[in-house]
């Protein structure tokens, strides 16, 4: 892989926190793979002679010393047959309302889909980046794949289940009372049957009621144990009752059950809460259990690329030394790495790199081809953005419909007006959800509020119910035109159709409110939502944000501490961004900032230059000790 480890990008000057793991490195050089300015710590690596010189060499590049004191470490892996979540379900499931924005999708759940289908049930970002500090919901998914032929190769279907039917068709009942009745009805309860009841549920998204179902099979004597089902069962904890539940429960599998696949589920959750600490905790107490995976390796790259990318260049240097084969998931982190930090030639790379590997004989997955259109957009070169998408379309729309819900936000996002009307049309007077979704997107994007409307319209004159994602999406674009008074009435209609309220409905409010300069309102949302933690629910991280972002304007110390405080117990960790925002609160508020550095170390934060130099501006604004004895 060994073009591709060499291939990354150059670290610049960063340190790691407290908790970084030091890995025996094959290689005196660790490549940088951040474009930002960072205060300079050291990695510890263990030169090797076996390495042949970088393909990439920066100016900046630079080598390491030795100066952790952590033993040293590598990391071992951990699959999991988790099954995927499915988006091609049209309820008003407001989880995702966000998320198919970038690209709207189609997946279903299996517990043998391949790894980087079990990342797409953690895929927490409106933006379809995995930056440092933005909305959890932020891993990137490969959500469709195209056959040889170019048709868009579908999940395996789930066939409707009459169980599950007769269960939510009781919702009043509580499930053992549900499904007693239906077998009083003369119906029996096979394997086939719990599996279609099971696959019904998480299809649906209804976590709840597939974990209570999984409770009465065992009270009842029906749950088979295997690795396959106490997964199952450690996922379904978590997505319910939280993580930390879930790890609770692994205590009582049975240890010739307590395998690779229980474990990682339980990683795969833990990087989708983003806890760095239990993460590696974990890898230390299985680091001598299993053999190195690619899957593995792509939970620690994704959660690396989110909290830490200095570390994204040692998990490929573990798995260059532990001879673990990239697969078409770790290219695409890596190709969506280099396009976040600008580094265009290197994505290009990277790309190359992956159409000669033998996992991707046919070329760059439909996600990351729309990855790639989506860096080059950002970066100025519209004309090779477009090149990729007359790539995707085939040369025959009509034909290759199914490509006009990726098509319509790639055009958007390069600012194409006509394109996105065009890509339109072929979606006829009856369109999908899914085409609809994406045209409300996309029509906001390149200003045609009107048109955006009309797409919202469509789905209503078709007789067809506009789901919650639909209500979120034409939200965002009264947002981000700053027509208030539009969203304030899309509220009050998105109340009369009793849609279902949670982390995005709260995030598109505040950002509403935010966007109207009514931030008190803003504010008391993230209060009540905060207190209810409904089904483990909590505001985004994006939300609490927003709000920060505007008291810090004011110089508003008080209240940027609270907001501040609130993203803490909610159990987001602090980060760079959020210092920063907390910084200009006291910096426009004139407000002398002491002891933050000792806060940003207490909480693992490396400040990068600009976060460093905002302490130094803070540190400008104490008053000497005679000072504060004359106040």
């Amino acid at each position: 892989m060994w073009a591709l480890r060499r291939a990354s990008l150059q670290l610049k000057n960063r340190g790691l926190s407290s908790r970084t793991i030091r890995i025996s490195c094959a290689k005196p050089e660790i490549e940088r793979f951040y474009s930002e300015n960072h205060s300079e710590r050291n990695i510890r690596v263990r030169p090797s002679k076996t390495l042949t010189p970088t393909l990439l060499n920066h100016e900046n590049s630079y080598y390491t010393s030795s100066s952790s004191t952590n033993p040293p470490m590598k990391i071992h892996a951990f699959c999991s047959g988790t099954e995927a979540k499915s988006k091609d379900q049209e309820d008003d499931s407001e989880e995702d309302a966000f998320s198919e924005l970038e690209s709207p999708s189609q997946k279903a759940p299996s517990l043998e889909e391949s790894d980087d289908d079990l990342l797409s049930e953690l895929d927490l970002s409106e933006g379809g980046t995995i930056d440092d500090d933005d909305m959890p919901n932020e891993l990137e998914i490969y959500e469709s794949e195209t056959n040889a032929t170019g048709k868009i190769k579908s999940s395996r279907k789930i066939p409707n289940s009459a169980m599950a039917e007769a269960i939510i068709a009781s919702p009043h009942l509580p499930i053992h009372e549900a499904v007693e009745k239906w077998i009083k009805e003369g119906n029996e309860v096979t394997q086939d049957q719990i599996s279609l009841t099971m696959g019904c549920f998480r299809k649906s998204r209804m976590f709840k009621k597939a974990l209570q179902f999984s409770e009465w099979l065992e009270s009842t004597g029906r749950f088979i144990p295997s690795v396959r089902n106490y997964a199952s069962r450690v996922d379904l904890i978590a997505k319910v009752r939280g993580v930390h539940k879930a790890e609770e429960y692994i205590q009582y599998v049975p240890d010739s059950y307590r395998g690779e696949s229980v474990y990682c589920t339980l990683l795969a959750n833990f990087v989708a809460a983003r806890d760095v600490k239990k993460s590696e905790d974990l890898f230390h107490k299985m680091k001598n259990l299993f053999p190195l995976t690619p899957f593995s390796c792509n939970l620690l790259l994704l959660l690396y690329q989110r909290v830490n990318k200095n570390n994204i260049t040692q998990v490929l240097t573990v798995m260059e030394n532990e001879n673990v084969k990239p697969n078409h998931f770790t290219y695409h982190i890596l190709i969506d790495t280099k396009g976040q930090l600008g580094d265009i030639p290197g994505m290009e790379q990277v790309a190359e790199l992956m159409k000669k590997s033998s996992d991707r004989p046919r070329g760059p997955h439909l996600k990351t081809q729309l990855t790639l259109a989506r860096h080059y957009a950002s970066n100025k070169l519209p004309d090779k953005s477009e090149a990729i998408l007359k790539e995707i379309e085939g040369g025959d729309l009509i034909k290759n419909r199914w490509t006009a819900r990726f098509l319509l936000p790639a055009y958007g996002l390069l600012g194409k007006a006509d394109e996105v009307r065009r890509v339109w049309r072929v979606c006829g007077p009856d369109p999908f959800f899914a085409e609809s979704l994406a045209a409300i997107y996309a029509f906001g994007l390149v200003g045609l509020v009107e048109e955006a409307e009309g797409a919202f319209r469509k789905l209503e004159e078709g007789m067809k119910k506009p789901s919650l994602k639909h209500f979120i999406a034409l939200l965002k674009v009264y947002t981000d035109h700053k027509m208030v008074d539009k969203g304030k009435d899309l509220v009050e209609r998105m109340a009369e159709s009793k849609c279902y309220v949670g982390p995005r409905t709260w995030d598109a409010l505040v950002r509403l409110y935010v966007g109207s300069s009514e931030v008190e309102r803003a504010d008391s949302i993230l209060e009540k939502a905060g207190r209810l933690r409904k089904k483990q629910k909590k505001p985004l991280p994006g939300s609490y944000l927003a709000v920060l972002d505007v008291y810090a304007s004011r110089g508003d110390v008080p209240n940027a501490e609270k907001i501040f405080r609130w993203m803490k117990q909610a159990g987001y960790p602090a980060a760079v961004k959020s210092y920063k925002s907390l910084l200009y609160a006291y910096i426009n508020g004139k407000v002398p900032a002491y002891g933050f550095h000792e806060r940003l170390k207490g909480d693992n934060v490396v400040p990068s230059k600009a976060l460093s130099s905002l302490v130094a501006r803070s540190d400008l604004l104490r008053k000497s000790p005679l000072e504060e004895l004359l106040d």
